[in-house]
């Protein structure tokens, strides 16, 4: 099993399928994954195989490591597109997250106003009023929602919080008021003999009802692109995403797919 665990705070700049050149802010331990969701795609690995020792780096920590990499990018001429908040596991979950939005934008304003900040999140930590209030000063606030089906999430998504509600989460995304994104995963395969396609109308169907109410500035959707720690997903093909992507902007909502 093949898995991904990222430098902390900084890692990269890499190329993003959805946002250009980021240069990676992770949150999370350098050494481990801390994560509220436990998905069995994610290329971090599983929440229990990855248990860190290390703590979270500090606000500090954070400020200092992300101007050093900004003063370094911007002499070699090679500015980013945008500065993400992602790596090993969920970034609101660190109890400076607030403060540290602040410090970035601060020093994108500084070293580089064309770039965007962006959150990578999973949503369930986003009704927290100080997350919120966070998330509404980003340019970008990506938020996942998978499918709106309970059993799937628990199957697939498998949030570590029992009172997971989808409908809640449905509400706070909408609560942005147009200033979210909506990303979502689909993917084929099984998992221990339980298929897990969401592709097919009884997923999508829903699913676009819900981002049809939640009037997201863009959704993204996108398939596996690396290894995951199932071995048996598999990667919904262009076609299918193409026509998902397509529902979507016919409901007057931009949309993007990646391969």
């Amino acid at each position: 099993m093949s898995t991904v665990i990222y430098q902390s705070p900084i890692f990269g700049p890499v190329h993003s399928r959805r946002l250009g050149i980021s240069l990676g802010i992770n949150l999370m331990p350098a050494d481990g994954k801390i994560c509220t969701f436990d998905c069995i795609y994610c290329e971090c690995g599983f929440n229990a195989d990855h248990k860190p020792r290390l703590r979270r780096p500090t606000r500090d920590e954070v400020a200092e490591a992300l101007e050093n990499k900004l003063k370094e990018m911007t002499a070699d001429g090679t500015p980013p597109d945008v500065l993400t908040f992602a790596g090993n596991g969920e970034p609101t979950a660190h109890p400076e997250f607030g403060s540290i939005i602040s410090d970035t934008i601060s020093l994108r304003d500084k070293y580089c106003k064309e770039a965007k900040v962006s959150v990578l999140s999973n949503a369930t930590l986003a009704i927290r009023p100080e997350v919120h209030e966070a998330l509404r000063r980003v340019d970008n606030n990506i938020l996942k929602l998978d499918t709106v089906n309970p059993q799937y999430i628990r199957t697939v998504n498998r949030p570590g919080n029992p009172a997971y509600d989808v409908k809640e989460i449905i509400e706070t995304i909408r609560s942005f008021d147009g200033n979210a994104i909506v990303q979502t995963m689909f993917m084929r395969g099984t998992i221990g003999g339980t298929d897990v396609d969401n592709t097919g109308e009884e997923y999508v169907g829903p699913w676009l009802e819900a981002v049809k109410y939640i009037r997201p500035r863009q959704v993204m959707i996108y398939t596996i692109d690396r290894e995951t720690p199932d071995r048996d997903l598999l990667k919904a093909d262009r076609e299918t995403l193409d026509g998902i992507r397509d529902r979507v902007i016919a409901a007057g909502i931009p949309c993007s797919a990646s391969y």
